[in-house]
């Protein structure tokens, strides 16, 4: 089981969300809306989906990595790693 799916619905809401700032974006550029207005609303998606990611990792990290931490050994290792390269994927983004 995914470590999200107790909030699964909150996730998709968030995301539904962020879909909409993204149709509203392609609507301000089809309509030829001001430079910094769309870049504006582009700064806002962008931080709708680290947050999401934030909330994401903060989950896989208390479940997934977690467990794997209780059981030790090879899988443990693993899951932290890649949890780390997660996090190093975040912080470059």
């Amino acid at each position: 089981m995914a470590g999200y799916s107790h909030n699964k619905q909150d996730h998709a809401l968030r995301l539904r969300r962020v879909e909409g700032q993204i149709r509203g974006l392609q609507r301000m550029v089809d309509e030829d809306k001001y430079c910094i207005d769309i870049l504006t609303q582009v700064s806002a998606a962008t931080s709708a989906l680290k947050s999401f990611s934030l909330s994401l990792l903060e989950e896989h990290l208390a479940h997934c990595v977690a467990e794997a931490a209780q059981k030790g050994g090879p899988e443990a290792e693993a899951k932290v790693k890649e949890a780390t390269d997660a996090i190093a994927r975040l912080v470059r983004s």
